[in-house]
Order: structure tokens, then sequence, then C-alpha cells
């Protein structure tokens, strides 16, 4: 039989990642992990146990090959022929870096409540400064994880 984790058992750990010129798909696939839970051995895909996220330097974000410029991101109004389109460079333009990010964590979790409360756990600044060091977040050095993770212009 396989035990549940109680409320009061789960830990919450602050991670943090450095941005600056990670891919985005790559980055986002690992953070909705950690606010998942995947990465702990007490994972319940009913329960939030997953940990908070602290993504810096989001400005300089990078994307692989032509994506920054065709990538199409959809949203509807709710009346007819109300569908809205947008381009990454269109929201880096208006200072939206972060929705980036956030669009594309936000579509690797399952929909409901559930990850909602999920995603906001995830905390997203474009400066390296963070108003979160007294968590004491642990460092990530994603780009080390493997060289993939870090855009390299050849």
């Amino acid at each position: 039989m396989t035990p549940f984790a109680k409320k009061k058992d789960l830990k919450n750990n602050w991670y943090l990642v450095n941005a600056e010129n990670i891919v985005v798909g790559r980055l986002a696939s690992y953070i909705s992990k950690v606010l998942r839970g995947k990465n702990k051995s007490q994972y319940n895909p009913n329960q939030d146990n997953g940990d908070f996220v602290i993504v810096t330097n989001i400005d300089k974000i990078k994307f692989t090959g032509k994506k920054f410029k065709n990538k199409k991101y959809f949203r509807h109004t709710g009346y007819p022929g109300g569908i809205k389109e947008t381009y990454p460079f269109k929201m880096k333009e208006k200072n939206k870096s972060q929705d980036i990010l956030k669009l594309a964590v936000k579509r690797m979790l399952p929909g409901g409540p559930l990850a909602k409360k999920q995603i906001s756990k995830l905390k997203i600044y474009s400066g390296t400064s963070h108003p979160h060091s007294t968590q004491n977040p642990v460092e990530i050095k994603f780009a080390e994880l493997n060289k993939k993770n870090y855009f390299k212009k050849s």
C-alpha cells in the first residue's frame, strides 16, 4: 500500500533560477516538474506538494530557431470572431517577458484548481534582485544541467 503524505509532513523548498541565455521550453518543463512536486519522492498527483521557484533575469531568456519571430500565442475574448494572437517579440517590446515563461509553464500544468495554486508558487522578476532572500532559496545552475539548456549563438 502506498503511504500518502499528510499536509503537516509536506515541506516546501525555495529554488532560484537565473534565466539569462536559457532556452524557454526547457526551463518551463523543469519549472513545471518542480511546481507539481515531481522531483520529490512523495509525489502525489492530487496534492500540492510542489516547491516555490524564483526566476530572475527573465528579460534575457532565449528561444531557439525562429520561434522568437514566428511563434504565435492565441487567446479568445469570448465574443464571436474574438481570437487574438501575439508574438514573443511583441510581448518583449511591451515589457511582458514574464508572461512568456508564465504561459509556457501554465500550459504544461494540468488544468483545474490545483494547477492555479501551483502556478502561484512561480515568482518571476526581470532583474537579478528579488524580495525572497529571507526564504534562503537554493540556487539551481540550470545551464549546467544539460548543454542544450544554455543558448549559444553559433
